[in-house]
């Protein structure tokens, strides 16, 4: 059997499967959480980040979607499948829904000006629009999520569990950049002249319309290949000895303990009390009284609100700047392959921590409880290196699932304070050196993939501690929480920038937020006669870091180390 380390090659298929499940989730993910709001900012750069913060509610529904999962778990077509019932016209409607949008965006009656200069930009009521109609698409994504989390925990044996975090990882992050990344640099007229061209056009290789209808048709296939070439179980028939074996078929029980791969087969068992909507509500309840889960749950409610300035305003501020938003592209799109690679190596970091510390949990229980252990640890502490006593500060005593979690944290922490940095000395001329553009580089790298450490150790640990009883629904609601740390503090965040800014307008008037408070009684254009006196970016940005360090020191670094210490029986409800 699989040491646990590395993927097995029995769950390959099935691995690459959840690969494109979260592969066609992260493309709609892409567009409402980063190209959206960048397109908005650079077709007005006066647009005040309250109206982006507005379109931000778009993303609701993917940190709101525990309210709906029991739902999806209880609600299905046995001769379809648990998965399958929801997976398959989801993603369907989610097609469709993409294509007659893009057509929609290319004749000019949905976001106009994106894909036609001479339209104009987009007034209040467009931007309402796009936040139902995005916000549309975000709930189906979030609903194939609950299914799609849900399936993870059954068609991968016990031997790669870990590794569904892995395949969310790398899926999202390949949808995400395509539909963020790599969509802003074909779609720049200025990237696409200076790397892809001979001949200097006026607009870019693709058009929004135009990558949301390719973004529909890629949806219709995923789900063809889902509704006609894969089962429900998946991957549960196995080779023994050169005989291949069925799942439930009678195997000698030492050939069966050695070789066969083991999975998740609670749910199947219970399939018929798990049809009640009321069951799984109830064992829903039963999940957030646990004292585990509600200690997690507040540490995810509080964890992300160091970041949220960072993530949420520095590439705008940057575009405000005068940034180009190809240069701003390319810098982004160099983290994909970090993303990626990455990815895979976090999640096998995080397994070997786990499983170090469940060969270790035993044998040190009883030292940790007693006096002469306290002793020894002082001792012990007092010998060591500078290194290690950092390490034993930052982190803790004790390595485990959520020490990658841990290291995450700090890494966007000094990320954050980099962006401050990086948008305050943004040249006066507005001319880009390669030192600077190296060092925004290095900025977006360190965010990406220490966000990236943070999501699969995190991830990791939700499937390690999830009952596979309730099927999707544990694991919704532990991602569910830990998005809605990210989403509730980001309006409130782009307030604070437009509260905390100051500028000074042409006739000495003093307004907030953006030069078009101005009064309107100049003969020239606002934007051009006004001062800015204080840029309510860096004010936002230095609250959130500060609180971030006391929150890692006061609630996430102690109470991480507690739960990782803690039983599987910690997390079960029955």
């Amino acid at each position: 059997m699989a040491s646990g380390k590395n993927l097995a090659r029995h769950d390959l298929p099935q691995f690459y499967l959840l690969v494109a499940l979260y592969f066609v989730q992260g493309i709609p993910v892409g567009l409402a959480f980063g190209t959206i709001p960048f397109l908005l900012k650079s077709m007005s750069k006066t647009m005040s980040f309250t109206s982006l913060g507005l379109f931000s509610m778009a993303t609701y529904p993917y940190s709101l979607k525990i309210l709906w999962s029991p739902i999806v778990d209880s609600c299905y077509n046995s001769r379809i499948g648990r998965r399958r019932s929801w997976i398959i016209p989801i993603q369907l409607l989610s097609g469709i829904m993409l294509y007659i949008l893009g057509y929609n965006v290319s004749n000019g009656t949905v976001f106009p000006g994106v894909d036609n200069d001479s339209v104009g930009v987009p007034g209040e009521s467009d931007l309402l629009s796009l936040t139902m109609l995005f916000g549309t698409l975000v709930f189906l994504c979030a609903t194939q999520d609950i299914a799609v989390d849900g399936w993870a925990l059954t068609i991968l044996s016990r031997d790669s569990l870990s590794y569904a975090s892995t395949a969310q990882t790398v899926g999202l992050n390949i949808g995400y950049f395509l539909s963020f990344t790599i969509f802003l640099s074909l779609n720049s007229a200025d990237f696409t002249n200076k790397y892809l061209r001979s001949n200097d056009l006026p607009y870019g290789l693709i058009t929004l319309g135009g990558y949301l209808k390719f973004a529909g048709i890629v949806y219709l296939i995923v789900t063809g290949y889902v509704a006609f070439c894969v089962t429900e179980h998946p991957g549960r028939s196995h080779y023994i000895k050169g005989k291949l074996y069925q799942r439930g078929s009678t195997l000698p029980s030492s050939t069966k303990e050695m070789n066969a791969p083991q999975y998740n087969d609670d749910e199947d068992e219970e399939e018929e009390s798990t049809k009640s909507i009321r069951y799984i509500y109830g064992r829903f309840w039963e999940v957030l009284k646990l004292p585990a889960v509600q200690t997690l749950v507040g540490v995810h409610l509080v964890s992300k609100i160091a970041f949220q300035c960072n993530e949420a305003a520095t590439n705008l501020k940057l575009l405000e700047k005068g940034f180009k938003r190809e240069d701003l592209a390319v810098s982004v799109l160099i983290d994909v392959p970090f993303e990626i690679i990455f990815g895979y190596y976090v999640a096998k970091w995080s397994s070997d921590n786990n499983n170090n510390n469940n060969d270790k949990l035993d044998k040190e229980q009883d030292v940790t409880n007693s006096i002469h252990g306290t002793i020894l640890r002082e001792t012990q502490f007092k010998k060591m290196s500078f290194l290690k006593k950092l390490q034993i500060i930052l982190f803790g005593n004790n390595t485990g699932v959520l020490t990658p979690w841990l290291y995450g944290f700090l890494g966007i922490l000094f990320a954050a304070i980099l962006g401050s940095f990086v948008v305050a000395m943004f040249p006066n001329t507005g001319i880009v050196t390669k030192p600077y553009f190296i060092m925004i580089i290095i900025q977006h790298l360190m965010g990406s993939f220490m966000n990236t450490v943070q999501f699969v150790g995190i991830s990791a640990f939700h499937t390690r501690v999830a009952d596979p009883l309730l099927g999707g629904t544990y694991m919704t609601l532990l991602n569910t929480v830990s998005n809605f740390g990210g989403t509730w503090p980001r309006i409130i965040i782009m307030y604070l920038i437009n509260w905390f800014t100051i500028y000074q307008c042409s006739d000495g008037t003093i307004v907030r937020g953006t030069p078009e408070q101005c009064p309107l009684n100049t003969t020239t254009t606002t934007t051009t006669d006004t001062i800015l006196i204080r840029d309510g970016y860096y004010i936002t940005n230095l609250i959130c870091v500060i609180m971030g360090i006391f929150i890692y020191i006061m609630v996430i670094r102690p109470n991480a180390q507690r739960l990782q210490q803690l039983p599987l029986s910690s997390w079960r409800c029955s």
